[in-house]
């Protein structure tokens, strides 16, 4: 055999690659920077979806003045006519649906039916219509919801009519929403911008209610029907009182309870965004209050003549 044969082949060379143990070290690795980025892009998406939140509420604000310029009024926080006991008898649009053309959906106010109650068969249709403009994007609602009537539990033999879900309801004052509020919504209300007398710039016009705290809808105040609680109640949001059909399209601000506290009653103010709730003020402006304001000042912020001093911007 030919030693110098043998010795002139060349070597092989190992391939290399890698170990269990590294491959595991490298999935680790991966897996923390993973852990670690998630947050800040849960963060960032949040951002978005709350600039996208106070940019809706942005565009109601400059709807509703354009609606005061033409009207000489804003839009009733619900139209209804009333008994001789003060009670509803509908039909019951409220501010939103009247707003319609000034959000550019002319086309969706030109198919319902204002003359008869938003309940009646012949708005079956479009009263659950879902107007994006109107839902806030960190809000995970469902596209309609059902309304009850007022002396009926949750059960189908109570049932009314389903209705479009919505996020953003006018501010009705101190108290109860309902007939007759110090805020710029009420029933069958006509307030002009000149009779905020306490500053368009201190006087908010629409917020947040987040479907956990209680429902909403753009529609407005289904006649004889109570708006419940929200959908779980085990979830530490809100209370179990159940309020007038009104608050379906107007929110208060009374009771020391500020924007944003979890045990706000369903007529209140709620959000999903971790910082606070968004509102429009009648100057179209938008500010995020959070349940660290002061009740009084939220209660001050959300009347239209009650003369209150706020200092500071909001």
């Amino acid at each position: 055999m030919d030693h110098r044969a043998q010795i002139c082949q060349p070597r092989r060379k190992q391939r290399a690659g890698f170990t269990l143990v590294e491959l595991l070290v490298v999935i680790a690795i991966i897996g923390v920077l993973v852990a670690m980025l998630l947050p800040a892009v849960q963060a960032a998406r949040e951002a978005a979806r709350r600039t996208q939140c106070a940019n809706q509420l942005r565009q109601i604000g400059v709807a509703m003045q354009n609606y005061e310029s033409g009207q000489r009024s804003l839009p009733s926080g619900y139209i209804s006519q009333f008994d001789a006991a003060g009670n509803d008898t509908g039909p019951g649009w409220g501010w939103a649906a009247l707003l319609l053309p000034q959000m550019e959906e002319t086309s969706l106010h030109g198919q319902l039916s204002f003359g008869r109650g938003l309940e009646d068969p012949a708005n079956a249709a479009v009263r659950v219509r879902q107007v994006t403009v109107y839902l806030c994007p960190s809000d995970f609602v469902g596209a309609t919801w059902t309304a009850y009537k007022e002396a009926g539990l949750v059960d189908p033999v109570y049932k009314i009519c389903d209705i479009a879900s919505a996020n953003y309801v006018g501010m009705f004052g101190v108290g109860e929403p309902g007939i007759d509020g110090n805020g710029l919504f009420f029933r069958n209300s006509h307030v002009r911008l000149r009779e905020i007398t306490d500053g368009t710039s201190h006087t908010i016009a629409v917020g947040e209610r987040g479907h956990l705290l209680g429902e909403a809808t753009w529609v407005g105040s289904v006649t004889g029907a109570k708006l419940a609680p929200g959908p779980d109640d085990l979830d530490g949001i809100g209370t179990s009182e159940v309020e007038h059909g009104s608050t379906m399209v107007l929110g208060q601000s009374g009771e020391g309870i500020s924007p944003g506290d979890p045990q706000g009653e369903t007529d209140m103010f709620y959000s999903q965004h971790p910082g606070g709730v968004n509102f429009v003020f009648a100057d179209s402006h938008i500010a995020l209050l959070t349940p660290d304001v002061d009740a009084k000042v939220f209660e001050a912020l959300s009347t239209r003549a009650r003369g209150e001093t706020i200092s500071g911007e909001f």
